[in-house]
């Protein structure tokens, strides 16, 4: 009896509510994933372009139209009057565009060619004058190369000059030439403490100024003095003083020996601050008269920087009152 029971199996076949429900949260989430795309590719391009490249996008989405009028018969010339919309002043005039006008390659060709040429004559100007003030220099250099020579030939032909070869020093420096005449011991060339030059010293800058004369440029003097401290009856009289005087002497000297007075571009006297002998600043050395034949471009800078009457014209004063101008 148990053999013929019948087993039913029922197969049960769900419907389209779980496929429903299986399929849609993934078109959800796939369109998630793109707007967070979109939005992370918008962040991205924001940080790594330029305001013009932005712009430029902004254009490309939205581009702008040639003319948004729509009067008359519509187009770029389609207007009918400058009180409405339109490009087209009134009906009977022409339609016009304006464009702005390039230079040609030919033009542009000639305009740099214009200018790289006004270059060069300013640059040829310029060269010119250096290369004639360069010419100046050397013919100045060649004087002074001259005027070195004859002193010294000068010296040695002189009998009253025998043995002075030591008390001479000429060198050339960026203001001049410099000629110094420098006490040797034993053979000073002023008497000492005095501003009183000896015959020795007249003489020699006697031959000085025959030299010197030859030549257009101006002088300047200085006296310098030892450290030692000056020994005097005033109390108001120091090396200073001596310098200054000693200065002044020896223009008086080359004056009177045939230069004028116009020839004198600065007398002063420095006391023992220029010592010759650094090392040894009582070194008798140290005691001279420093002529300096002034370089016109030094001349020139010095007229540049003193304007007006000449001031090296104006001396020193002390107690005594004026100096000889």
């Amino acid at each position: 009896m148990a053999s013929n029971v019948e087993i039913i199996i029922k197969k049960v076949k769900k419907g389209g509510h779980e496929a429903h429900h299986g399929g849609a949260w993934k078109v959800a989430y796939a369109d998630f994933v793109t707007a967070m795309m979109a939005f992370f590719l918008l962040l991205w391009l924001l940080n790594a372009t330029t305001e013009e490249q932005r712009r430029g996008i902004s254009d490309y989405f939205s581009p702008a139209s040639v003319s948004h009028s729509q009067s008359g018969a519509g187009g770029l010339l389609g207007g009918r009057a400058i009180s409405v919309p339109g490009a087209q002043v009134s009906g009977t005039s022409t339609p016009s565009v304006n464009v702005p006008l390039t230079p040609s390659e030919g033009e542009s060709a000639a305009d740099e060619r214009g200018s790289e040429s006004g270059g060069a004559v300013k640059s040829q100007r310029k060269t010119a004058e250096e290369e004639a003030a360069e010419r100046a220099a050397q013919q100045e250099e060649q004087r002074f190369s001259d005027a070195e020579k004859e002193l010294k030939e000068a010296i040695q032909k002189a009998p009253e000059l025998k043995g002075l070869e030591e008390n001479l020093l000429i060198d050339k420096t960026p203001e001049g030439l410099r000629i110094q005449i420098v006490d040797q011991e034993g053979k000073p060339m002023f008497a000492l403490g005095s501003a009183k030059p000896l015959d020795r010293t007249v003489i020699l800058l006697k031959k000085i100024a025959e030299v010197v004369q030859k030549l257009p440029n101006r002088l300047s003097v200085t006296g310098h003095t030892d450290a030692l401290p000056y020994k005097g009856g005033n109390p108001n009289y120091s090396n200073w003083e001596l310098s200054s005087d000693r200065a002044l002497a020896s223009r008086r000297a080359l004056v009177d020996s045939g230069l004028t007075q116009d020839r004198m571009a600065m007398v002063v006297g420095r006391a023992a601050e220029e010592p010759l002998v650094p090392e040894d600043p009582n070194s008798p050395r140290n005691r001279r008269i420093s002529i300096v034949i002034l370089r016109q471009a030094q001349t020139d800078k010095q007229a540049t920087a003193s304007p007006g009457p000449n001031p090296n014209r104006q001396f020193k004063q002390d107690w005594s009152g004026p100096r000889v101008r």
